[in-house]
């Protein structure tokens, strides 16, 4: 399956959830916000989201610092 990640199309497995996709990508989804399609996912959810064919994700990563 294709998926948009951060502007860069990339292929992944079939029925990936969004929990699978971080874990795949070693991301620590801490300190970080994620929108599928415009849509930002709550955190709860991403164990349940699963993403299908075209989907646009953006991680956004939050930095602290001053």
């Amino acid at each position: 399956m294709r998926l948009k990640v951060n502007g860069e199309e990339r292929e992944f497995q079939a029925g990936l959830t969004v929990a699978e996709l971080l874990q795949t990508l070693g991301i620590n989804d801490r300190y970080m916000a994620l929108e599928r399609n415009r849509q930002v996912v709550p955190r709860q959810d991403y164990g349940k989201t699963v993403l299908t064919e075209g989907d646009e994700i953006e991680i956004i990563r939050l930095v602290g610092g001053g």
